[in-house]
């Protein structure tokens, strides 16, 4: 459909796709299909209550309808419109809802990290991001707050909020220095900037000479023990939400109750970055467009 419509597109590593010029022409895209297939859409409408039937009571009056659609994504960006409305109503019809937290979402440092490394805003590197068995071979990005990037963003996901991170700064092996200075030799190989706070918060402020294997032991393996995360306001999905024991896999209705169903974000599946998320709720979509 995207070729359809001559929209340009391409592919990153991990089989991200990203369109080469706006996501706006995507959205373009579905408002067309709408209309061309008789779809209504209302807008400045708020929905005051769900009930049985189905009846949904709105500011514009009543709507009813044998079947009901709840795609009302999860809780992330709240400044766009995001709420916990599809929750509440999988609640009230007695479905299971997982406990929702940000995923895809930049973490912040403690204190104390924060002061040793924030100042470096701005700094990227390629990494290795590792949390249990979950590795990502992305950049991690040095921001205000903490730590940010698509390696950062993917790892989150997987966080339990307890535990460090080990993030590998240097896939690679260290080049022999020769004459060079260590700054000099690991100026080469990642960021300067970051190679020299490095040496000299692990080394030269408290007076210890540069040993090799130390400072690859080090860059191998940075434990962080992030003091949270940006949140909702900042995550790019939600993790958690309507659980899928609860959906039928084939149209995503209810099991217990006929002719309710969920899609997208709002149910409990959480994608890489890359367009992921936007394809689960697509194909969701189309399970469920295919069942009605």
């Amino acid at each position: 459909m995207v070729d359809q419509y001559r929209i340009p597109w391409h592919e990153k590593k991990l089989g991200q796709l990203f369109c080469d010029r706006s996501a706006r022409e995507i959205v373009e895209m579905l408002l067309t299909e709408c209309r061309e297939g008789g779809v209504r859409v209302i807008t400045g409408c708020r929905i005051k209550a769900v009930r049985e039937g189905f009846t949904v009571e709105t500011s514009l009056g009543e709507l009813q309808a044998k079947s009901l659609v709840i795609a009302t994504g999860g809780l992330s960006i709240p400044k766009i419109g995001a709420t916990p409305f599809g929750y509440e109503v999988a609640r009230q019809f007695g479905i299971k809802v997982i406990a929702t937290r940000p995923a895809l979402v930049p973490l912040v440092f403690s204190e104390e990290d924060r002061r040793t490394w924030c100042d470096l805003a701005g700094v990227a590197v390629d990494v290795r991001a590792r949390f249990g068995k979950q590795t990502f071979d992305e950049r991690l990005l040095i921001t205000h707050r903490g730590i940010s990037g698509p390696a950062v963003l993917q790892i989150s996901s997987y966080w339990d909020g307890k535990q460090p991170i080990a993030f590998d700064l240097l896939p690679g092996s260290l080049d022999e220095p020769g004459n060079r200075a260590w700054k000099t030799v690991l100026g080469l190989q990642i960021p300067k900037r970051l190679a020299d706070r490095w040496i000299a918060h692990w080394f030269e402020d408290q007076g210890k000479p540069v040993q090799r294997r130390a400072l690859e032991e080090g860059l191998h393996r940075w434990e962080v023990l992030p003091a949270g995360t940006e949140g909702f306001a900042k995550a790019e999905v939600t993790a958690g939400g309507v659980s899928t024991d609860e959906l039928s896999s084939k149209t995503m209705e209810a099991r217990s109750v006929p002719g309710l169903y969920f899609i997208g974000e709002v149910v409990d599946v959480t994608g890489h970055l890359g367009g992921f998320n936007f394809q689960w709720a697509w194909a969701s979509a189309y399970c469920c467009a295919t069942a009605l």
